[in-house]
């Protein structure tokens, strides 16, 4: 897939805001400090689409992106870190738990996990829940710049056994690195496929 555009269209609060739009919708969603805006960048090969902020749990609102006037990519806020009051943590749990259960044109949901650590509760928690919902999901390991091939494989091998233990899943998955554009091309494949299979 080939980016020709990609621009900023809006920030929803919630999905009763989100676009009256009938165009196929990609989320991207991952523990605060996954490296989600770089990715987003690294994908769209913009610099700055999405704001990287040295603050975890910067993003607290539902942003979508216009991409080739054809798909929106939507960036969600990120899960287990924020700066902000217990209540409006849980004001953000709930938007995004209407949002992935309830957007009709929700194609794929990319569930981002860093690949240096091992499983975190948290991420499991989510997951066995987005897995329950029926939200179709793949994950995405980023940074993996950080690590050798072999610590690489073995941290998603042992990731993958932690998830299926947890919820009998075992999604599709890549490994990316927006420093060196490690999995772009995986990918924007994949959503080309799922934009070629209308449903």
């Amino acid at each position: 897939m080939q980016i020709h555009s990609a621009t900023f269209l809006l920030s929803a609060p919630d999905l009763g805001t989100c676009p009256d739009s009938p165009l196929p919708e990609f989320a991207f969603i991952g523990r605060s400090n996954v490296g989600k805006s770089s990715i987003i960048n690294m994908l769209t090969n913009r610099k700055d689409l999405a704001k990287v902020s040295a603050t975890p749990g910067k993003t607290k609102l539902i942003n979508y992106f216009a991409i080739n006037n054809a798909w929106h990519l939507v960036d969600l806020p990120g899960y287990g870190y924020a700066r902000v009051a217990q209540r409006d943590r849980r004001e953000f749990s709930k938007s995004v738990a209407e949002y992935l259960s309830g957007r009709e044109n929700l194609r794929t949901t990319f569930v981002l996990i860093d690949s240096r650590l091992t499983p975190q509760a948290i991420d499991l928690e989510f997951l066995t829940w987005i897995s329950g919902e029926g939200v179709p999901f793949v994950l995405v390991f980023t940074k993996a710049d950080k690590l050798k091939p072999r610590q690489i494989e073995q941290n998603t091998d042992v990731f993958r056994q932690a998830l299926l233990d947890a919820c009998g899943a075992a999604p599709l998955s890549f490994v990316s690195s927006s420093k060196d554009r490690v999995g772009r091309t995986e990918i924007l494949a994949h959503i080309s496929e799922e934009l070629a299979n209308p449903r």
